[in-house]
């Protein structure tokens, strides 16, 4: 098969312009902040610590979830700001059935991610009813729905606290030994003695099946087709209703699982001191890894590695933590810029090419 080089230039170029766009214009910043820029530098691009590995490794598991629920709906051209929310309530309600141990082992943990799915794309659904049945923006109605669920959750976490002895601790009920799902130690490989998430096996399944989907069934192909053109959707005989619908809870299920690995494998409860903004950083991860199940997960990592550099700026570079945040935004505004401006410079050099071509072939059709 013969290799289009232009294309290969082209889809190498945004990723190089993206990461030349973000160092300068954080080397820009740290100037003018006055902080030490090559300091900064070196600690970003320090290998991190075994320990700091696994971490890493931890967070990007989870964030990928997040980042898939996201890219169901971008894929769709709809944007599920309500991640965060849905994972909340979701992880909560999983918590609570765990915690109460109706079943047994592997069942309560099985049966508590089937239920925390089912929360996530109810929560969803209310957000792809309202914009199907009423106009209203998935933007407006899944930020709004964030606050509610965040409120929500703080005041059923009261009504469902267990009290835990020398502790002032708000949570749910500790879910019993026999429903963790158990760590992965590489102490072999690694040299410390700190686990990987047993459900990192969920986050890459959940890739796999994002991929299948999306490229191997018809669903998928009319969900591409309806967030490239309603119109083309429309008269293909898509029902674009039914298909937002669809996704919004797709999306919303995705989001369910987010909460999982932290709660079976590290918290083992739900509680007031539960992970924040899992959603806003698949949010970004996705627009980051553009919505490709291999560039999210490589995205992923990157926001991993970032922060959990983040402790090292502030005691080897003297910086604030928080110089990490602005990293991550503007590595994620210049990906995005550097992609359109590569689409637009293949589009303007697509159209040069066929314009070259009809141009060679009108002579040809007048002398024949």
């Amino acid at each position: 098969m013969k290799t289009d080089i232009r294309k290969v230039g082209l889809a190498l170029a945004a990723p190089a312009l993206a990461i030349v766009v973000a160092l300068a214009l954080t080397t820009l910043i740290l100037i003018a902040a006055g902080d030490p820029v090559l300091q900064v530098w070196q600690v970003l691009f320090k290998a991190p610590l075994p320990r700091q590995v696994v971490a890493i490794i931890n967070e990007a598991s989870v964030l990928y979830l997040s980042a898939v629920a996201v890219a169901i709906g971008f894929k769709m051209n709809l944007f599920n700001i309500g991640v965060d929310g849905q994972y909340r309530i979701a992880s909560f309600v999983a918590a609570v059935f765990a915690g109460a141990h109706f079943l047994p082992g592997w069942l309560n943990i099985v049966v508590a991610i089937v239920i925390s799915m089912a929360t996530g794309a109810i929560w969803a659904f209310i957000a792809g009813f309202l914009k199907v049945g009423r106009g209203v923006s998935e933007v407006i109605s899944t930020i709004m729905l964030n606050y509610i669920a965040t409120y929500l959750v703080a005041f059923w976490l009261k009504q469902a606290a267990v009290k835990i002895e020398g502790s002032n601790a708000t949570s749910t009920a500790v879910i019993a030994p026999d429903s963790r799902v158990p760590g992965i130690n590489l102490q072999w490989l690694l040299g410390t003695p700190k686990e990987i998430y047993g459900l990192i096996f969920l986050s890459i399944a959940v890739g796999i099946i994002y991929w299948f989907v999306l490229n191997k069934t018809r669903f998928g192909f009319d969900l591409r087709a309806t967030g490239q053109s309603e119109t083309a959707a429309v008269a293909s005989g898509i029902n674009v209703k039914k298909m937002v619908l669809i996704s919004m809870v797709i999306s919303g299920a995705a989001a369910g699982l987010v909460g999982m690995p932290l709660l079976f494998g590290q918290d083992y409860a739900y509680g007031d001191t539960v992970q924040a903004g899992l959603g806003f950083a698949g949010l970004s991860v996705a627009l980051l890894g553009r919505n490709h199940p291999v560039g999210m997960a490589f995205a992923a990592v990157l926001w991993g590695y970032l922060d959990q550099l983040s402790n090292g700026l502030q005691i080897s570079a003297g910086v604030s933590d928080r110089l990490v945040l602005i990293i991550q935004g503007i590595i994620v505004l210049s990906v995005v810029i550097a992609y359109e401006v590569v689409r637009r410079a293949g589009l303007r050099i697509e159209q040069r090419r066929v314009a070259t071509q009809l141009a060679q072939a009108e002579p040809k059709a007048v002398a024949a």
